[in-house]
């Protein structure tokens, strides 16, 4: 309870605050913007206190002198965006800093991390590594994913462990090679997240199909990455998607299946969602934006993610997956490398750095090229990056919405603004975008972190060490 509530209860009963509880706390008027709130715009001013939306309304006054005021006109004023899935730290050039820096400057509140659960640790103990470099280092605020390998390090009473520690989300890989041997345990660990309330994000890729595709090409002579498509086929993306929902139907446990890429994929995704089973999806901006002809190009390794990327079909029909509401959310799978490391002439297809910078113009690329576009409307773009990341990961209504209560996670966004996006731009510690040279429409000029203004004009504010771990609600199936 914030201490303005703290403060209204005690008069109610008649009793008065100790002398320290008095002192106010900070108070921000957002005014004259159009405000995305109970899910559509209007005009309105916002009043937070402390780190808490208190106030929406019309001709909000000042409390006293000492109150911050921020113009909002010509601009929107939407929640902070949530990125469910961003890889930061360890051979990455992004830590929690410069990541935060990235997201702020895009318009991305909240971020994420994953670690690995290391042989004979629990996901809790995971958990506890993390915490104390979020607490130093992070301006953003952060949510932690524990990647389980060996499916006897996730079992009931480990799961519930971790979601006592707040973070309610594992990961599982069934691209790599520990899935299949270990297959039955994974579908006790499902058991165990359904019984416990943990969401089990996936990563769909079947293990054989890309393994022995890509090693028969490499040993044709056709390793290079302009082959790098062909070497994930879809057909892989399809038989672990199929699987994953048929695990799923069969434990009862919800999936949130990461980086959807194809058209296929997606409508076994959709077949499961019309037969009522909690089956999530997410799709990365790459495959929005990008298709593979970017492969025949000089430089293929800058688009190497995993999947590949797909034909233009697909990127249409995610697009149409988005404004039909069958994919939840858009999420970066931010991953930080230099070009010089992504240009390195030693990989192939078996073997290469997956994964781009994207924090910074996710959301700008999606509001140009998805809402002025006609592709979605706004009320999908504020869904699939704030709203349904933060129901699907308990986080709502917290963040993810411009209510009463809430955090004050804003974004005042000129929905004006043309800029070309370019490499020096970038706060990433990645240096480049793979987007360089797109002109984009819309973007944020201002971003506040829980009433904290860490973003404004081209320049990040926060200091690393403010943002925090949040801690979150228990899985529960959301709204939609």
């Amino acid at each position: 309870m914030n201490a303005l509530r703290s403060l209204v209860t005690l008069g109610a009963i008649g009793l008065t605050a100790p002398a320290a509880a008095a002192q106010p706390e900070p108070e921000t008027l957002i005014r004259g913007g159009e405000v995305f709130t109970g899910g559509g715009l209007r005009s309105a001013d916002i009043r937070v206190v402390g780190t808490t939306i208190a106030e929406i309304g019309t001709g909000l006054a000042p409390r006293d002198a000492d109150t911050r005021e921020i113009d909002a006109s010509g601009r929107l004023v939407l929640p902070g965006g949530i990125d469910p899935h961003v890889h930061l730290g360890g051979v990455r050039m992004d830590d929690y800093t410069s990541g935060s820096a990235a997201a702020l400057a895009g318009g991305i509140t909240t971020i994420s991390n994953f670690g690995g659960v290391g042989a004979g640790e629990t996901p809790a103990a995971t958990v506890a590594r993390a915490a104390a470099e979020v607490e130093a280092r992070s301006i953003a605020d952060v949510i932690f994913h524990p990647i389980v390998s060996d499916p006897a390090t996730a079992t009931i009473d480990t799961l519930s462990a971790l979601a006592d520690t707040g973070q309610t989300t594992i990961k599982v890989f069934m691209v790599r090679p520990t899935f299949d041997p270990n297959a039955p345990g994974f579908v006790t660990t499902m058991r165990a997240a359904r019984a416990t309330g943990v969401l089990m994000m996936m990563h769909c890729e079947d293990a054989a199909i890309v393994r022995m595709t890509a090693e028969r090409m490499a040993a044709e002579g056709r390793g290079g990455l302009e082959h790098f498509a062909d070497a994930r086929p879809v057909a892989a993306e399809v038989a672990a998607t199929q699987r994953a929902v048929a695990m799923a139907e069969a434990t009862g446990a919800a999936i949130y299946i990461v980086h959807l890429s194809s058209e296929r994929a997606l409508r076994v995704a959709e077949e499961a969602q019309e037969r009522g089973l909690p089956v999530y999806v997410e799709t990365r901006p790459i495959y929005l934006h990008l298709t593979r002809e970017r492969f025949d190009g000089p430089t293929p390794g800058l688009y190497i993610g995993q999947p590949p990327l797909r034909e233009q079909s697909d990127l249409d029909a995610l697009w149409d997956g988005i404004a039909r509401g069958t994919i939840h959310v858009v999420a970066t799978d931010h991953v930080a490398y230099t070009r010089e490391q992504k240009l390195d002439p030693s990989q192939n297809v078996v073997q290469h750095r997956a994964g781009m910078s994207n924090l910074q113009v996710m959301l700008p690329m999606i509001y140009s090229e998805g809402v002025r576009d006609g592709r979605i409307t706004l009320e999908r773009f504020v869904e699939v990056t704030s709203a349904n990341p933060a129901r699907l990961f308990g986080l709502y209504p917290r963040k993810g919405t411009i209510a009463v209560g809430s955090d004050a996670d804003l974004v005042l966004w000129d929905p004006q603004e043309t800029r070309t996006i370019r490499d020096e731009d970038m706060f990433s510690g990645s240096g480049y975008s793979v987007h360089a040279g797109r002109v984009v429409t819309g973007w944020p000029t201002l971003t506040l972190r829980r009433g904290e203004i860490v973003y404004r004009d081209g320049e990040v504010l926060g200091e690393p060490g403010s943002g925090e771990l949040v801690r979150r609600d228990r899985w529960r199936a959301p709204p939609f």
